[in-house]
Formats: C-alpha cells, sequence, structure tokens
C-alpha cells in the first residue's frame, strides 16, 4: 500500500473544511518510526487550529496531536521500538500535527509502549492532555503535598488528568465545573468543587496554585485567589503572556504561560500510572476516521466531558 486516507484541510473555518482525503504514506526517516494509527484523540487545540492558523500555519493540513498505534516501520538508528510494537505519544507540539490519518511517522522517542491493561481508544484520549496536566503540576509548579490547587475546566481534557495527577502529588485540589460534572470530579478525586455557572472561585480560601485553561477574565481573576508568591500556569492560547505576568507582578504572585511539549520522560511516567490503575482518560465520544467533522462539531460546543477519540479500522 502506498497511500494512505487521511482528514485533511485546504482552508480555515467550520468543519465543513475537512474532508477525507488520499495521500501518499510517509515513510519514516532516521530515528523515526512509522505507525499504522489505530485511534487518535482530539483536542481543543485541533478545533481552534482548525478554524485559524495559529502555531501552524501551513495548507493543506492534516490535524491532530495524539497518536495509538503499532509500530509498521522503523528509520535508522531507532532503537527504542521495534515492527509490532503498540506504542502511543503525541507528535511534536505544534508543528508535528498529522495524525488523523491511517499512518503517521513520528520521533521514535516521542513514543511508548501502550499499558496492556487499556486498549487502543483510551490510549489515545491520554497524551497530549495528560502531559500538558503533568509537565503543569510537576515541572512547572513542582507541587509538593499538601499545596492548595485551583484547577478551571476541571472536567475537560487537560482538567480531568490534572486532578488525578494532583491527587498522586498529596495536593488538596479544586475543580471548577458546571454541576452536572461535579460527581465525576469526585470520583476522580477533588476534594472541592465549584460550580463556575453560578459560585464565585474567587471566595476559595487562597490557593498556592491555579491552573488555567480558559485564559482571559478567568486567569486575571484568578490571581487573586492566589497566596503571595503562588504561581498561575495558563495553557490557554488566549492570554497575553506579558500583560498576565505584569498583573500577576503587581500582586505579588508569579504567571506563566507553557505549551505542551513532546517528552518522553513524562509518558513513561504517565504509563506508569496508567498501568497502575491510578490514571485513566474519561471518554465523551468515538467517531470512524471519516466522521471526523462530528467529532470538531462537538469540541465546538465547549462542553466536551474528558476527551474525543478518533478510530482507524
Amino acid at each position: 500500500m502506498t497511500t494512505m486516507n487521511a482528514i485533511s484541510q485546504n482552508t480555515y473555518g467550520g468543519t465543513e473544511v475537512l474532508h477525507q482525503v488520499q495521500l501518499d504514506r510517509p515513510a519514516p526517516g532516521p530515528s523515526e518510526v512509522l505507525v499504522r494509527v489505530r485511534a487518535a484523540g482530539m483536542n481543543p487545540t485541533d478545533w481552534k487550529h482548525r478554524q485559524f492558523p495559529g502555531l501552524v500555519d501551513r495548507l493543506p493540513l492534516v490535524l491532530g496531536w495524539d497518536v495509538s498505534g503499532v509500530v509498521e516501520a522503523v528509520g535508522f538508528g531507532v532503537a527504542v521500538h521495534q515492527v509490532g510494537d503498540e506504542v502511543f505519544g503525541m507528535l511534536p507540539y505544534p508543528h508535528g500535527a498529522g495524525a488523523f490519518a491511517e499512518y503517521v511517522v513520528a520521533p521514535a522517542r516521542a513514543l511508548v509502549r501502550k499499558p496492556a491493561a487499556i486498549d487502543h481508544v483510551q490510549a489515545a484520549a491520554i497524551p497530549l492532555a495528560a502531559l500538558t496536566a503533568w509537565q503543569a503540576l510537576v515541572d512547572v509548579a513542582d507541587v509538593q503535598p499538601g499545596r492548595r490547587v485551583l484547577i478551571h475546566a476541571a472536567a475537560g481534557g487537560v482538567g480531568h488528568f490534572a486532578v488525578q495527577i494532583a491527587k498522586e502529588l498529596g495536593a488538596y485540589v479544586i475543580g471548577t465545573a458546571s454541576a452536572p460534572k461535579h460527581d465525576l470530579l469526585r470520583e476522580l478525586g477533588a476534594d472541592e468543587v465549584i460550580d463556575y455557572r453560578n459560585q464565585d472561585f474567587t471566595a476559595v480560601d487562597p490557593v498556592d496554585l491555579v491552573l488555567d485553561a480558559l485564559g482571559g477574565d478567568t486567569a486575571l481573576r484568578s490571581l487573586d485567589v492566589l497566596k503571595p508568591g503562588g504561581r498561575l500556569v495558563s495553557i490557554s492560547l488566549m492570554n497575553l503572556p506579558g500583560q498576565l505576568a505584569e498583573e500577576a507582578a503587581a500582586r505579588g504572585v508569579r504567571a506563566t504561560a507553557m505549551l505542551v511539549e513532546a517528552d518522553q520522560a513524562g509518558m513513561r511516567a504517565i504509563a506508569d500510572l496508567v498501568a497502575a490503575g491510578r490514571l485513566r482518560a474519561v471518554v465523551d465520544a468515538v467517531f470512524p476516521l471519516d466522521q471526523a467533522a462530528k467529532g470538531h462539531q462537538l469540541g465546538d460546543t465547549g462542553h466536551v466531558t474528558g476527551k474525543v477519540v478518533l478510530t482507524i479500522p
């Protein structure tokens, strides 16, 4: 087979710009592997990049960063994977997009072995969102036991992983979400939940860390709930890092904007938690590749609980 199916777009806009196309099957170069994609996770960054150039300004464009599948071929020098391995991970963000296809080439060390206890759908739901939460909480904020952590959009893709990881780190976790999602957050480990629709999150006792995926006014108001010396980590592309940092400094706190990065060490830590049954993905909906537009339509509502996943037969 020299071609493959993929979901591509030739312009930016609504879900109508997405089309299934036939593309040449890629070949792995040095330090790369070719993966036969079994499932691909969808993230808010996919709906955003479908609509606007953003961080990835190229057309035609195949979106998707989360991948779970089987190694089909290895490039020169690859020693960490071999043909037949079941792997999962995140393609390099932002320029490595391309998971919404039957095959994808990835740097070998962007991927790790898929835990045997989960299927490809569960595995595909994990990488980008869980890595974002891990890097924010562990690498940037260095969350320690007993710290108070406020997580906005706690039932969303990044948020529901952040709740679980923060609890693993020994934190006291407060999550914001609509009331119907509160039971899920408590099940995942949240100590306190706030209905953002009719409760003011700034009324909580001061916290050491805010993880913000919403940006804008929510990020600015969140600075007021931080303890002196506390930190806000923003993963929203809607914030202006300079302005947020200035506002934080005026309040005696810190604000950091971050983008997730492909990270094999982080993926291994996440895979270990998954294998031990201490971290799981909540999957809201699953669609076949040729119905990718339906996944985007669901994402556009802004009310996804956990993740949306595409399957590739």
